[in-house]
């Protein structure tokens, strides 16, 4: 099979189950945006980290690829004349919310208090974390748009909020395993 079919020549792609769309639509835009996380993620996981973090990213990018496959889903053509999922897949569930909050409450554990805002830096694995965080919120900005026009289910959205913070959380958890200095953000005070 060749990689390019030449279907989107004109400016058009095709969603699961067929239906054609511009490749600027809300519904392209948001599982682009998931696929592009993932490859951040897939970044943040390459570099010299646990091997537990990784395994946790690891599960995160298949979790990603489930939403990505989700919101790739024409909703008018989900259910096959049968009656069946056209998606025969497992979903996002609140388990999967519930192993990044419990992912983020461990990491919490040897973590400083946050006493100010922090700025992203200070080293690139920790930059890539924050990079990931933000193309996930937009993800999410993107993916609330289209679930007000055609909604899917609410885990994707609560999915994807909590990924953001758990990513914050890991970029302060890879900031003090690599003992670099966490930049806290503190305003200047006018004159």
């Amino acid at each position: 099979m060749k990689i390019y079919t030449k279907t989107g020549d004109k400016g058009t792609t095709s969603l699961f189950g067929g239906t054609r769309v511009p490749k600027h639509h809300i519904r392209i835009d948001s599982y682009g945006s998931v696929d592009e996380l993932n490859s951040w993620i897939g970044l943040i996981a390459d570099q010299v980290i646990s091997k537990n973090i990784k395994k946790e990213l690891h599960a995160i990018q298949k979790k990603l690829f489930i939403v990505g496959a989700i919101l790739a889903t024409d909703p008018k053509k989900a259910i096959l004349k049968n009656g069946q999922e056209r998606l025969n897949i497992q979903k996002i569930s609140g388990l999967d919310v519930e192993f990044l909050e419990q992912a983020m409450d461990k990491m919490d554990e040897s973590l400083p208090e946050m006493t100010h805002f922090i700025l992203p830096g200070g080293h690139t694995t920790v930059s890539y974390c924050h990079i990931a965080r933000t193309v996930c919120r937009r993800a999410e900005r993107k993916t609330t748009i289209l679930y007000e026009n055609e909604p899917f289910e609410e885990t994707v959205l609560t999915y994807l909020n909590r990924l953001s913070d758990y990513l914050f959380v890991l970029a302060r958890k890879l900031t003090m395993e690599l003992k670099v200095e966490e930049i806290k953000w503190i305003p200047e005070k006018r004159d």
